[in-house]
């Protein structure tokens, strides 16, 4: 399906080059990783975030998310292991959907955030798939509540290039589980669920 996706994605934007239309930072897109262009990257934080989900009760999968998180990146096709990401998440905007558990998350049960107002994760090392080179492993040090644990992260290179306004992006997809209980959120266990799925969605914009 994704492959599919992609060629159609493709075939449209040649469509519309021979058709005279005005899509032409598609002609330089690429999902090759090899071809992205080397540098350092900002997030774009209208187009990126931090979803997480957590057990509720048994019942169902509680979902809620991060935004306006703050990200550099630098990338090195040349020599993917030196690249880098460091990322700051401002757990002060959480969004569930519930104004009364969000008003609840920012309190010494879960996320403290009048001591601690943000999450912090730096990478410290970066390893692709010898078999597919749009994905990754990045292992860094996730800082919550004060307390710094290791955390393992897949991730998938989307595609590159050229967007609307003509800056040069490049997206990402990752994903990771940690413990809250590693990190101090213990309220509620084993009631509320101790693993916590992360979804992480980003366009960095190349500086």
């Amino acid at each position: 399906m994704r492959l599919v996706s992609r060629t159609v994605i493709a075939a449209a934007a040649s469509l519309s080059l021979l058709a005279g239309g005005a899509v032409v930072a598609q002609a330089a897109l690429t999902q090759a990783p090899a071809e992205v262009q080397a540098g350092t990257y900002k997030l774009d934080p209208d187009h990126g975030k931090v979803t997480w989900s957590v057990d509720h009760l048994g019942f169902s999968t509680y979902v809620g998310q991060f935004v306006n998180a703050r990200a550099d990146l630098t990338l090195d096709p040349a020599n993917p292991s030196a690249s880098t990401l460091t990322a700051t998440i401002p757990l002060t905007e959480v969004d569930t959907n519930s104004d009364g558990l969000d008003a609840h998350l920012q309190t010494a049960d879960f996320f403290d955030t009048a001591n601690h107002p943000v999450a912090t994760f730096v990478s410290r090392s970066v390893t692709v798939d010898a078999d597919d080179p749009s994905e990754a492993v990045v292992v860094g040090d996730l800082t919550l509540r004060g307390v710094t644990r290791p955390v393992t992260m897949d991730v998938e290179f989307n595609q590159a290039g050229p967007s609307m306004g003509g800056a040069y992006r490049a997206g990402f997809d990752g994903e990771a589980t940690i413990k809250r209980s590693d990190f101090g959120v213990d309220y509620a266990l084993p009631v509320l669920g101790d693993e916590v799925t992360l979804h992480i969605e980003g366009e960095f914009i190349r500086q």
